[in-house]
């Protein structure tokens, strides 16, 4: 019975986890890390490991395919990225330093506030505005974003993918299809990051939920890049918004109740 539970729940994380990824460059970490923590009660800082870990092959992935339609952009990622993995391990360091509960509420809270940000203000801009932002400011801003990602995506795990959608295309000018392929792009080193930092520093996770979560994971995020890569800005936004929301309201209801 207890396996029974353990794969329903792995299943839900992965499908939502996996939609946030393959949609929107969301962190797997934002809908696995609180379900795990909810329903299986494993530990924040081992389930934060454990999201990280889904991550990295559901984002190496969906950025392929975001890559095979020419929503990718490798060369001006690469400085974000430098930035976001040094500022990784920092935050995983900072993280197994924090209380349990202080990790697991701002986990929930921002799977919740990342969905409502994406129903209500959708992420609209065209691929011309990209070529407005000169190469040495989107540089410069990249080191400087990269760095504040980087943490968080070390620290909880969560909000790291949001953050950098939020980045390409509010201050670094990218149109949302390319803007989430380069997020997924960096996001599959930083989890690789993250993950292996977790598992260094707190030990191996268990294995039996760290394969449910990789496998399902990954097969939702195939799914929604494949999908992404043919819908349109605002069905992503709206429908990533709906399920985020919709699992944060669910895992806070949870809490409440069982406390």
């Amino acid at each position: 019975m207890e396996l029974i539970k353990t794969i329903i729940v792995c299943l839900f994380a992965g499908m939502g986890a996996g939609l946030g990824t393959g949609f929107a460059g969301m962190s797997a970490a934002a809908v696995i890390t609180p379900m795990l923590v909810t329903f299986l009660g494993i530990p924040t800082y081992e389930a934060v490991g454990i999201a990280l870990a889904s991550d990295v092959l559901a984002s190496a992935v969906s950025a392929y395919t975001y890559g095979k339609n020419k929503n990718l952009d490798i060369k001006n990622g690469l400085i974000m990225m430098a930035a976001v993995l040094a500022f990784t391990i920092v935050g995983s360091y900072v993280s197994s330093l924090v209380p349990n509960e202080t990790m697991g509420g701002f986990s929930v809270c921002m799977t919740f506030l990342l969905g409502i940000k994406f129903i209500v203000k959708p992420v609209m801009t065209t691929k011309e505005t990209m070529q407005s932002v000169s190469a040495k400011k989107r540089a410069v801003q990249s080191v400087l974003c990269g760095s504040m990602i980087g943490f968080i995506c070390g620290f909880v795990g969560a909000g790291g993918g949001m953050m950098m959608l939020l980045i390409l295309t509010s201050v670094l000018g990218y149109e949302l299809k390319t803007a989430v392929g380069t997020s997924v792009f960096i996001m599959a080193f930083t989890a690789f990051t993250g993950s292996a930092s977790h598992i260094v520093i707190g030990g191996m996770p268990d294995m039996t939920v760290l394969l449910l979560c990789v496998s399902f994971t990954l097969i939702w995020a195939r799914i929604a890049a494949k999908f992404a890569n043919k819908a349109s800005p605002e069905i992503l936004n709206r429908a990533t918004g709906i399920v985020l929301a919709t699992l944060g309201l669910a895992i806070m209801a949870v809490n409440f109740f069982v406390k």
